[in-house]
């Protein structure tokens, strides 16, 4: 397998030795790209069985991008940091079931990333929970696939690494059909470590894309993102973005999160 990395920053050169595992000089004005409106994506999917292609923008990429409408996202929002990962995957399965999986809520508990800093495995979400609505504490079983209709708001909470307790999330369906799926994530409570707001609402989004190629095929396309509005303090170092979302994808497609080596080691 290979890596497909590539850090983007928007009109200036940005000098990654070492970033992810290789390293490049690279001068990126392109933008990420999600499989809507009737364009490709970008970066184009990773065939079955390789490492997912990602990319990262940040700084003046990720600041001057502005967000196609079909992610799903407050028109003119801002950006510190974008990452997207695209890849192809083998499933016999339909649309209703991958879309199970997205419901399953409560088994994202125990999800491992690789820690850039620790240089190990390490648990990303200790805890995970479908909610009847936007309250913490109306935790309800996972959500099923009749409940996910196009155009459904659905809330869950979770509870990551990055904060020192549970934070509610929304969820939509934006498309649901037999051969397309695309959901849309956003915090709609405060991430916070201690006393000190790191993330306010609205300051985490995400949008998944996942589409039959062919026969036994999919493809997903994830691009996440963190708003201007985010605290200065916390963190954003991309190499842990990149580990994020390879967690998530992997646990999407059904495949073990630490069974291949990180993307960003």
């Amino acid at each position: 397998m290979h890596v497909r990395v590539t850090a983007a920053l928007f009109g200036a050169f940005a000098i990654c030795t070492g970033c992810f595992g290789v390293g490049a000089l690279a001068l990126a004005l392109d933008d990420p790209r999600p499989p809507c409106e009737g364009r490709s994506p970008d970066p184009a999917y990773a065939s079955p069985g390789e490492t997912p292609a990602v990319r990262v923008w940040a700084k003046g990429g990720a600041a001057q991008w502005q967000a196609p409408a079909c992610l799903g996202w407050a028109p003119q929002q801002r950006f510190r940091l974008v990452v997207a990962l695209a890849g192809e995957f083998r499933y016999e399965g339909d649309a209703e079931s991958l879309l199970a999986r997205f419901g399953a809520i409560s088994a994202m508990r125990g999800l491992r990333y690789w820690s850039v800093t620790e240089k190990a495995w390490r648990v990303l979400i200790s805890d995970a929970s479908a909610l009847e609505g936007a309250e913490i504490s109306h935790r309800r079983p996972d959500f099923g696939p009749g409940e996910m209709k196009s155009g459904a708001i659905l809330y869950f909470l979770q509870e990551d690494n990055r904060s020192s307790e549970p934070v509610v999330y929304r969820l939509r369906v934006l498309e649901r059909a037999p051969a397309r799926l695309v959901i849309e994530t956003e915090n709609v409570g405060p991430v916070r470590q201690l006393a000190l707001t790191l993330f306010p609402p609205g300051a985490l989004r995400a949008t998944y894309f996942l589409d039959r190629q062919r026969a036994g095929t999919w493809g997903f396309y994830g691009v996440s993102a963190t708003g201007e509005s985010a605290s200065a303090l916390a963190g954003l170092i991309e190499a842990t973005y990149v580990n994020r979302a390879a967690a998530l994808y992997r646990h999407l497609i059904g495949v073990p999160p630490d069974r291949d080596p990180p993307l960003a080691p």
